[in-house]
């Protein structure tokens, strides 16, 4: 009985942990520049950049 409850808490804390970093990755902005040293190097391999696409609303938006 000991070990199925350490298993359960094993087991409970694994998702609260999973769950916590994925919650992370719904940050809603522009990627962090990069530094003046990679600026540089990407301006010699410049491509035309897309303008950016509108913003659409997902149905779950509002409970973030």
């Amino acid at each position: 009985m000991v070990n199925t409850v350490r298993r359960f808490l094993a087991y409970t804390a694994l998702f609260c942990a999973v769950a916590a970093l994925a919650t992370g990755c719904g940050r809603k902005s522009d990627l962090d520049p990069p530094s003046l040293a990679a600026a540089d190097k990407n301006n010699r391999n410049a491509k035309p950049v897309a303008a950016p696409k509108p913003d659409k609303p997902f149905f779950l938006d509002p409970l973030l």
